[in-house]
């Protein structure tokens, strides 16, 4: 659900989803940190860009989503905000599985790794 000066700022491209993901609660979906910039030249007051934002699905749709997330590690993120040819904004949603702890040192471990190849060179020079 978004307000009329949200959806002119979507249609502007003035959206960030960089941390956005969804949460279920009470049997409704709610969207949380995604970024829309206040629209220029709205006369109506100033909303918080990273407000929660309910999402509209059917109750089949919520289950099936509900069975996912409640899975361990498993969250709702957008992957793509897009309008229809009716002119209404939706925002396309997965499920992914968080990064394993192993996965994490894996990717620092080869961060410094780089880090002193990179020094090395600079030294070569």
């Amino acid at each position: 659900m978004l307000a009329g000066s949200e959806v002119k700022s979507l249609r502007q491209g003035l959206v960030s989803m960089s941390d956005a993901y969804g949460d279920i609660s009470s049997g409704e979906v709610y969207l949380f940190n995604l970024h829309i910039t206040n629209y220029k030249y709205s006369s109506a007051g100033k909303l918080d860009p990273k407000r929660r934002r309910k999402v509209l699905l059917k109750k089949r749709e919520i289950k099936k989503l509900y069975g996912l997330v409640q899975q361990r590690g498993n969250t709702l993120i957008p992957l793509k905000i897009y309008f229809t040819e009716r002119g209404y904004a939706k925002v396309e949603m997965g499920v992914c599985r968080r990064k394993r702890l192993y996965d994490k040192k894996e990717k620092i471990l080869k961060k410094e790794e780089e880090k002193k190849i990179a020094k090395f060179r600079k030294i070569a020079r």
